[in-house]
């Protein structure tokens, strides 16, 4: 097979997006959204996502194509645009963000599975951890196999994922009563309206909806396979505006069925629920079925992710060399090994700790958000120095946009994840002096507003360590 056959497509990029996007997130959604929430404020909150998500999406198109030097996205724009210790911070973020996430989808594979098999203990015994483990070693060498293949496949879960999620949202059309959506639209119970009150409901269905839009960043990941340059900003943007819309069907159309109290005490999966509720118990399985096959798709992307991150990384001098190896179809064999080599000791903790789920849920989900916001400042300081281009004040007002939100992410992420992702990031600090001593030959290591930066990573890791020992960090 010629290298351009070996290529991904549009359709195989939006694949991707889409595939990462669509986690186990989507199936509890309209649980989540209205646990502190009505539908008037879910409303806002999803135009205010998909305006802040699209700017991303935007901002990912417009740098790969201005800078299709850069073929690592996400790590390349941080290490382009603010020299090589953030770019390895950024790398080093996300590469640790997907492999934690890993953890978390086996777990919640091993929760669905426990519906129809009810031996597997939601995840916390020896048989989730072995199956588990079959599983992980399945994708490895799929993915060893070459990204082309393991991406075809994962296209056809996408698929298969979609088809139990329209059929719940043909069924709410049908089933959906107007006079239940707009019952108590702004959730007041019965007093005068207060926008305080909405834009606190607002910041409450902000927080979800960072977490189930994780993914976005897919096809610029692999923008070094693309076919064609210009698709891969295609598949963030139609990506991110096809996972909008079903995000907000899923969810609006929830509240024309039940009202804001019945949907926050449905039990997980609430989309099992609510269906069974209409249909009966098929609706249930089916749902649960497709929580199945969507774990598996989200857990193959992100496994794809993690191996590729520190790939093309080692390549470009910004990750340590022994990453950089392939094997004779293309895959990165040592990146692939040490990541799922450390999710498989990861997943150990879940036979002794019932809420290791909920911290490495939580430190990957904050984790993603600085590679996020590198890339908008990259936006906005690429764009004001890119003084000739006729859509300069365009893609500035972009970078803005894009930044404005990033930051806002880091502020409703919480005090309490932006010190764990400290540790993260502190614990990275050997691995890029050793990249930079042996692999790179470099007299100096940083620089010094990079060495006041990693001082500080080390003393709010140590405070962070602290807070968990102590109990007053908790999940």
């Amino acid at each position: 097979m010629n290298d351009s056959a070996k290529k991904l497509n549009l359709v195989e990029l939006i694949g991707l997006v889409i595939g990462s996007i669509i986690g186990g997130g989507i199936f509890n959604l309209m649980h989540d959204m209205s646990a502190q929430a009505g539908a008037g404020a879910v409303v806002i909150g999803w135009v205010i996502t998909a305006v802040g998500m699209l700017s991303l999406g935007l901002t990912f198109q417009n740098l790969t194509n201005k800078r299709p030097d850069l073929q690592a996205g996400i790590y390349s724009f941080a290490d382009a645009g603010f020299g090589r210790y953030m770019g390895f911070n950024s790398a080093w973020g996300y590469w640790l963000s997907v492999w934690l996430g890993n953890i978390s989808y086996a777990t919640l594979l091993m929760s669905a599975l426990t519906y129809f098999v009810p031996v597997f203990d939601n995840g916390h015994n020896i048989l989730s951890f072995v199956v588990a483990s079959l599983i992980l070693w399945g994708g490895h060498f799929l993915v060893l196999r070459g990204i082309h293949s393991a991406s075809f496949v994962n296209t056809i879960i996408t698929i298969t994922k979609l088809i139990p999620i329209f059929l719940f949202i043909v069924i709410m059309i049908l089933s959906f009563k107007l006079h239940v959506f707009t019952t108590d639209f702004w959730l007041m119970h019965g007093k005068p309206f207060n926008l305080g009150d909405v834009l606190g409901q607002v910041k409450s269905t902000m927080l979800v909806t960072v977490w189930v839009f994780s993914g976005i960043e897919g096809a610029v990941i692999f923008s070094g396979h693309a076919k064609k340059r210009k698709d891969i900003g295609r598949a963030t943007v139609l990506g991110i505006i096809i996972m909008a819309l079903i995000y907000m069907l899923v969810t609006l159309l929830s509240f024309g069925v039940m009202n804001q109290a019945q949907l926050s005490h449905l039990n997980q999966p609430a989309m099992a629920y609510l269906l069974q509720h209409l249909i009966g118990k098929w609706g249930a399985i089916i749902v649960n079925l497709g929580l199945i096959v969507s774990v598996l798709g989200a857990w193959l992307s992100w496994t794809m992710f993690a191996s590729e991150v520190p790939y093309e990384a080692a390549k470009f001098g910004s990750f340590p060399k022994l990453f950089a190896k392939e094997n004779k179809n293309g895959a990165p064999i040592n990146s692939l090994i040490f990541t799922n080599l450390l999710v498989e000791l990861f997943m150990l903790s879940f036979l002794v700790a019932s809420s290791a789920y909920n911290l490495f849920y939580s430190i990957s989900s904050a984790a993603v958000l600085i590679p996020f916001a590198f890339s908008a400042f990259y936006q906005v300081k690429y764009s004001f120095l890119d003084k000739g281009a006729n859509d300069r004040k365009r893609n500035i007002a972009l970078g803005i946009v894009a930044s404005v939100y990033s930051l806002w992410l880091l502020y409703a992420a919480g005090i309490n994840y932006i010190l764990l992702t400290t540790i993260l990031f502190a614990a990275g600090i050997p691995v890029y002096v050793y990249l930079q001593k042996v692999d790179n030959r470099e007299k100096r290591t940083f620089t010094k507003i990079e060495r006041i930066i990693a001082v500080f990573l080390v003393i709010f890791a140590i405070i962070a360590i602290y807070e968990l020992i102590s109990g007053k960090i908790s999940f």
